[in-house]
């Protein structure tokens, strides 16, 4: 494996508050979705634009609150005139790299795809699937595997990977837990991810919802297993409580990034917050699988890679999966580097060895990616490992 996944000169973290990388695992002390293809489908969302966590609340009131209608869904009219991502407007542009041979998908086109589709539509469900742009949505689909974003379609973060929706929310649908309950029944999934944009102006940054959710689908599809995606939850005192009290079976969090990179890629979080969360939600159930993310590609070290795997089982975390950076638009944060498939088998490699039960890396791993073949191999990891210890 190549020495360095982007060699940059060292530099100490931008990010206000944290200390440069070090060789062993970090403090968890501190205060505190993934790129891919442009959809095919347009925006539906109205955006105003926070450019970072610190002035979210500023700016959101100084948007106007898009037309509610039964679905919570902007006029027609609205939604052509507001542009997906204003505070890229201006951003000088990128234009995305052409990808190598290895990152090649089928167009959706199957009859599963297209039923899975409007099935959605009807329900009136957002997925990170189609806001997020995922690569994977074809062969998810076929399979009628569709991971739900609740809590609206617009995020109040701005980062500079994604390609969800950023400006003034939606206003909470009462009734989406159940219809998220009921797309799970229609789906017939063993396996549900369950993930949300970030809401920062709620109070509980969207907390109780994710809980709403998790319930209707346990009273709806007992037998179905359930993994939620959460924000961070930054400076949502008691938030991340009642998600673990509502006993989901995977509590999934994205890093994203290294420490180095939050601020231009992440800057409305704190790394070490993120990492908090991750080790507070093992406190709180030590039976609950945790599961995070990274993203390569956006001018990481290898060495800065390592050593957030050293953070994460440092905070006690089970599941990593590592995944290509994609570019979403001209106006996002460009592709330093695509990652051949041989670089991701050593991650997984050393991430195994550094005692995760489970590593899924490759170009196309998404957090959601064959997560419920996922889980039956972390539970089955998960047993060998105790019948050792016994």
């Amino acid at each position: 494996m190549a020495e360095r996944l982007q060699s940059p000169p060292p530099q100490p973290s931008p990010v206000e508050g944290e200390g440069e990388l070090g060789s062993s695992p970090s403090p968890l002390a501190g205060e505190g979705g993934e790129g891919g293809e442009p959809a095919a489908h347009p925006s539906r969302r109205p955006a105003g634009a926070p450019q970072g966590e610190e002035e979210s609340r500023g700016v959101l009131n100084q948007l106007p609150h898009p037309e509610v209608r039964g679905d919570s869904r902007a006029s027609k009219d609205e939604e052509q005139q507001r542009p997906r991502h204003p505070e890229k407007v201006n951003r000088p542009s990128s234009p995305p790299q052409r990808k190598p041979d290895w990152i090649r998908v089928k167009a959706p086109v199957s009859r599963e795809y297209q039923e899975t589709r409007a099935l959605m539509r009807r329900l009136k469900l957002n997925t990170v699937c189609e806001e997020a742009a995922c690569p994977n949505i074809g062969e998810c689909w076929k399979q009628r595997h569709a991971t739900v974003m609740i809590l609206g379609s617009v995020c109040t973060r701005a980062c500079a990977f994604c390609n969800v929706a950023t400006g003034r929310p939606d206003r909470l649908d009462p009734h989406e837990p159940e219809h998220v309950a009921e797309a799970v029944g229609e789906l017939k999934l063993a396996h549900v991810v369950v993930t949300s944009v970030d809401r920062d102006d709620l109070d509980d940054g969207g907390a109780e919802h994710f809980a709403r959710t998790i319930r209707a689908i346990r009273a709806a599809a007992p037998g179905t297993t359930i993994e939620v995606l959460t924000p961070d939850f930054l400076r949502k005192e008691g938030a991340i409580e009642i998600v673990v009290a509502a006993r989901p079976d995977v509590y999934n969090h994205n890093l994203e990034t290294v420490p180095r990179l939050y601020r231009p890629v992440r800057p409305g979080a704190r790394y070490f917050a993120s990492l908090r969360l991750l080790q507070r939600v093992k406190e709180l159930d030590p039976s609950l699988f945790t599961k995070s993310g990274l993203m390569v590609g956006l001018g990481e070290t290898r060495e800065e890679v390592l050593q957030v795997m050293d953070d994460l089982r440092s905070a006690e975390v089970d599941f990593l999966t590592i995944g290509q950076y994609l570019q979403p638009t001209p106006k996002h944060h460009p592709v330093e580097r695509f990652v051949p498939p041989d670089e991701f088998a050593e991650l997984k490699r050393q991430g195994l060895g550094k005692g995760f039960l489970l590593v899924a890396a490759s170009p196309l791993t998404r957090s959601s990616y064959h997560a419920g073949e996922d889980f039956q191999r972390l539970r089955a990891a998960r047993a060998a490992q105790l019948a050792v210890a016994d």
